[in-house]
């Protein structure tokens, strides 16, 4: 069971190098953590990007490109074309995003003729070491899927567990988040919540344990839901937090980060490969475990 971040780093070395396919990666901090997971024979490199661009930053922090593939391609637009058709064909593992949007990266994982669409529905999730917090703590989604209804929610929870059972987590917990711990009719995440424990219970979602709904205070503190008078077997024990929206998720997620100092790691789940994809403003290091958690889940089938 993988516990931090250090022992994620660990794992991934362990596992055979494999190699990344990285679109516009005309970036200081894309190319500072490409770089540390190379030298930590994670991985080895295909860049995407401008050149020119790509030669000055590393120049510039001192990165032997001859280490590297690089692949010259101006356009954003084409760029993330590139990187998707390199793993598609198979010259690639995985792929990570680089100096470009969101949108422009999916718009190419998702196209018929050169993408990575299966039949699952792409979703995001994050993980967080949150210094307060006796384990690691999932988050999805707070960074695809914008307000999923019940059957979304569902392959949200089996793309999430998919990552935490390859982690060596067991038993996983999962609390589907409200702002209350009773089913109320006028709040649609409460009556997913419901229904997402209750298909847990008769094992049409399989491989963890749902219970909700939950509010955060309950999902994270055993002391919370004591006073509360909360009986349920993930209160205080929770691995991963469903999410009823994009904005609540994007929101904890980030005040987890800039108000608890959280550490981080995000990719997405539910093309043919894992997708490392974390934002513009994430710190190298946050890039370096997203690129670790990448290459511990490429596995993934």
């Amino acid at each position: 069971m993988i516990k931090n971040f250090d022992e994620l780093l660990l794992i991934a070395k362990q596992r055979p190098k494999i190699k990344l396919s990285v679109a516009a990666a005309q970036d200081d901090e894309v190319l500072r953590a490409v770089e540390a997971a190379r030298k930590l024979g994670l991985i080895d490199g295909i860049l995407v990007g401008d050149k020119e661009k790509i030669e000055k930053i590393a120049s510039e922090i001192s990165i032997d490109l001859n280490n590297y593939e690089l692949i010259d391609e101006k356009d954003l637009k084409m760029a993330a074309r590139m990187a998707v058709t390199l793993v598609s064909q198979g010259k690639a593992d995985f792929l990570m995003k680089g100096i470009l949007g969101t949108a422009d990266l999916l718009r190419a994982v998702l196209d018929k003729e050169i993408g990575l669409r299966t039949n699952s529905l792409l979703s995001h999730v994050m993980i967080y070491s949150v210094p307060t917090y006796h384990k690691l703590i999932f988050l999805t989604d707070g960074g695809m899927v914008t307000y999923p209804d019940l059957n979304q929610k569902i392959q949200i929870i089996q793309n999430a567990v998919k990552v935490a059972k390859n982690m060596g987590i067991s038993p996983i917990n999962v609390v589907p988040l409200a702002a209350v711990e009773v089913i109320n009719p006028d709040m649609q995440a409460t009556l997913d919540a419901a229904a997402l424990s209750k298909m847990n219970q008769r094992g049409q979602i399989k491989d963890c344990i749902i219970d909700g709904p939950l509010a955060l205070d309950n999902a994270i503190s055993m002391e919370a839901a004591k006073h509360k008078g909360i009986e349920s077997p993930v209160a205080g024990e929770a691995d991963i937090l469903l999410v009823p929206n994009i904005e609540s998720g994007n929101l904890l997620g980030k005040s987890l980060t800039y108000f608890a100092n959280a550490k981080s790691a995000g990719i997405v789940m539910g093309a043919k490969c894992p997708i490392v994809l974390v934002s513009r403003a994430d710190s190298q290091e946050s890039k370096l475990y997203s690129i670790a958690l990448g290459c511990v889940t490429a596995s993934i089938k």
